[in-house]
């Protein structure tokens, strides 16, 4: 069979440009770290202009791309920041680039480094904005369980955690979806420190061996009121950006109370025009539910209005 089609060009081809180094920092030893990010974005047809000497890095053409960071979770220990690449296509069609973030692991670094490496990641992005065609005052963030936190402790746009790396520029997100992220640390630590006394066999035999406990690190005595500066809750001010929180009432890992508590404070602090929680009625931690295409459409949706439409 010989056939002539004329399919059209219903959107630009789509380029993962991976292992863009972002930070040269150290883990707690003082051992060298180097940090990437990858950066998902519609590029056209790469390889024809690459045989021509244009690389993607250097194409500017064509409406400038808001920003979005993806912080993937993993108990702060590491997890590979490619991993939601695939599910995350379709922010991509819908006109953002994406950069996916490494930050360094609660085993070899403890808080604020994860956090400090976040906001750095986002100054990166601003700086080299012209290089990769994205519009710099236009970004938002995501992340799922630690990377939810994270996402949400970015986007209370407090001057803290600020590194000497790209420092001229500014750290403060517009938006942010937080996916079951445990934003409220003292609340896991108290849950940590029952089911150490009450469950049989628990995974956790001591405190500072649990996530929030190595996260933090440090003199156990002063967990709690270190937890606190940690804490999205705990910090919510008057730059406080747009923010979605979406959270299964399933979660076996994550309570969802934490979500409801924290879109709470959002509302008593005056910001429930611009707070919004989704539970999700059948869903686990990170499971299947929250790639439906119901979800997609609310986080497009959240996205489009606080990056898109804003003037």
């Amino acid at each position: 069979m010989k056939r002539i089609i004329n399919p059209g060009k219903e959107r630009k081809s789509i380029t993962l440009l991976d292992n863009i180094v972002y930070s040269k920092t150290t883990d707690d030893k003082g051992n060298k770290v180097q940090l990437s990010l990858s950066l998902m974005i519609q590029h056209g047809n790469v390889e024809s202009r690459l045989a021509n000497g244009i690389s993607a890095e250097d194409y500017k053409g064509g409406e400038k791309h808001p920003i979005l960071l993806w912080i993937p979770g993993g108990g702060y220990r590491g997890k590979n920041k490619n991993l939601m690449v695939p599910e995350m296509t379709f922010l991509v069609e819908r006109g953002y680039a994406i950069a996916f973030v490494q930050y360094r692991s609660s085993e070899i670094a403890h808080f604020p480094a994860q956090i400090i490496d976040v906001k750095t990641a986002i100054r990166f992005l601003k700086a080299n904005a012209e290089k990769f065609n994205l519009d710099s005052n236009k970004v938002g963030i995501m992340g799922r369980s630690a990377g939810g936190h994270l996402a949400a402790l970015a986007g209370m746009n407090t001057d803290d955690f600020i590194s000497s790396e790209w420092e001229e520029f500014s750290s403060s997100v517009d938006a942010v979806c937080d996916w079951f992220g445990p934003v409220d640390i003292p609340y896991l630590l108290n849950k940590e420190i029952k089911c150490i006394n009450e469950v049989p066999n628990y995974r956790w035999k001591k405190l500072e061996d649990t996530h929030p406990g190595v996260l933090l690190g440090g003199d156990i005595n002063t967990l709690f009121e270190r937890a606190k500066k940690a804490s999205p809750p705990y910090q919510i001010n008057e730059k406080v950006s747009p923010i979605l929180i979406m959270h299964g009432l399933k979660d076996n890992h994550v309570p969802t109370q934490v979500s409801i508590d924290f879109y709470q404070k959002l509302v008593d602090n005056g910001y429930e025009n611009q707070s919004f929680l989704y539970l999700l009625e059948n869903a686990d931690h990170g499971s299947d539910d929250f790639f439906s295409s119901e979800v997609k459409n609310i986080m497009s949706d959240f996205f489009n209005t606080y990056l898109k439409e804003k003037k």
